[in-house]
């Protein structure tokens, strides 16, 4: 195990001791009165924690320990829960509780510390939230980094005089993020990709067919890295259709692994970037941990709003108006509905999108040459914009979709209307 590390409670759940964190614990140290600068060491403040488990904090032999504890754990590039028993687990910004070997218990109240800049009263420090997985067994890193010290009111008020100018500096370099020539209230907010030419992008390198999935991942991750600078609020990706099924068992096999692996990695760049995760289709097809990790992803991100990711994995669009009928059906079958009450509005409530910000795709981009939508949202698409390209999905990149963008800018959306 790496130097720094230790194993705690009776989990063995390793525990992060990091240069980082010792530095934080000891800055919380000076601050809050323990010690001096001279006195005070990283290590010193490592012998001060109640080994090994950190169990109980309840009544420390210094009355600071809480403090630079607390301080300590948020400074940490982890995340760490608080349990105390004036805060209920129902208030939880989080939906899974920590580690089941409890690392801090029985606090009986967060350090209080003065608003940022001096003065004014008291409030309490955030508690540093876990983000618990339990498929992963980790906790997951959250980026946030809390100042484990507190500015007096004239160096604060300098610094916040310094940022605002800056801000105002660079508003406009805010908006030149967007390429030249796009419009952003002109922009689609719902865009909806099938994410095609894997395979053929690998044959004609010679490559087997699952360094084409691997390429096409990246060009995933690029796309959204571009929706969200850009500002689109829904970015929907069919990834793997009901028919999908039927391809050969070595590769079925690889793309469950692959989005099971893609899962793991991102959940970190999902909570930094606010990013709401989806996941519609056929769920009980997939194998068990990846439904698992799945559910858990989506709860965790359930609170995120820059912008919803939206994957259909064993998705067929047929089959969700299919379910969608289905539900209507019980309804009407238990007196709850009557057949003359099913309208358009209906049936879309039943839809597996119906939850989503903006469940119409206002553009829908497919790459590889082909011209058809091959059962993908073909309710929600009914006045979607199409946007057909003869780039192979792992090669689609910024200027494919500056030029999608440009496409659907440039079309007069009348939705059967007749416009003067």
């Amino acid at each position: 195990m790496p130097r720094g590390i230790k194993r705690i409670g009776a989990t063995g759940m390793p525990f992060p001791f990091s240069r980082e964190a010792l530095a934080g614990a000891r800055c919380a140290a000076l601050c809050f009165g323990f010690g001096s600068s001279r006195t005070t060491s990283t290590t010193a403040v490592a012998k001060a924690l109640p080994p090994p488990h950190l169990r109980d904090l309840s009544r420390p032999k210094n009355p600071n320990l809480a403090t630079i504890v607390y301080t300590m754990l948020s400074s940490s590039p982890f995340h760490f829960r608080f349990h105390s028993h004036s805060h209920s687990h129902s208030h939880s910004p989080f939906p899974y509780p920590s580690p089941p070997s409890p690392v801090i218990a029985n606090l009986p109240s967060l350090p209080r510390v003065p608003p940022y800049g001096g003065g004014g009263g008291c409030r309490p420090l955030q508690p540093p939230l876990v983000s618990y997985i339990p498929s992963l067994g980790a906790l997951v890193p959250f980026p946030e980094k809390k100042p484990c010290c507190v500015l007096p009111a004239d160096a604060a008020a300098s610094i916040e005089s310094r940022q605002g100018a800056w801000r105002g500096e660079h508003e406009e370099d805010e908006e030149d993020a967007l390429p030249s020539g796009l419009r952003r209230e002109w922009l689609p907010r719902h865009v909806a990709v099938i994410m095609d030419g894997n395979s053929r992008w690998a044959k004609a390198r010679s490559l087997p067919t699952s360094a084409g999935h691997e390429a096409g991942y990246k060009a995933l991750r690029e796309m959204l890295r571009l929706s969200c600078a850009w500002g689109i609020r829904v970015l929907t990706v069919f990834a793997f259709s009901s028919e999908n099924w039927l391809r050969p068992k070595a590769e079925v096999d690889f793309l469950m692994m692959l989005f099971e692996r893609i899962l793991r990695e991102n959940i970190g760049n999902f909570l930094r970037e606010s990013i709401r995760v989806r996941i519609i289709g056929d769920s009980s097809k997939l194998p068990f941990a990846l439904q698992k990790l799945a559910k858990e992803v989506e709860e965790m991100s359930r609170n995120n709003s820059r912008i919803e990711l939206v994957v259909a994995v064993s998705y067929s669009g047929r089959g969700d108006i299919a379910q969608a009928c289905q539900k209507i059906s019980q309804k009407v079958k238990h007196g709850l509905l009557e057949p003359e009450e099913i309208t358009e509005s209906l049936i879309a409530q039943e839809l597996e999108t119906t939850s989503i910000e903006f469940p119409c795709p206002d553009l829908l981009i497919r790459t590889s040459g082909e011209a058809r939508l091959s059962n993908f949202l073909l309710w929600q698409s009914a006045y979607s914009e199409l946007f057909f390209t003869k780039t192979y999905w792992p090669d689609f990149g910024e200027a494919d979709y500056v030029e999608a963008l440009f496409s659907f800018q440039k079309r007069q959306r009348r939705f059967g209307q007749r416009i003067t």
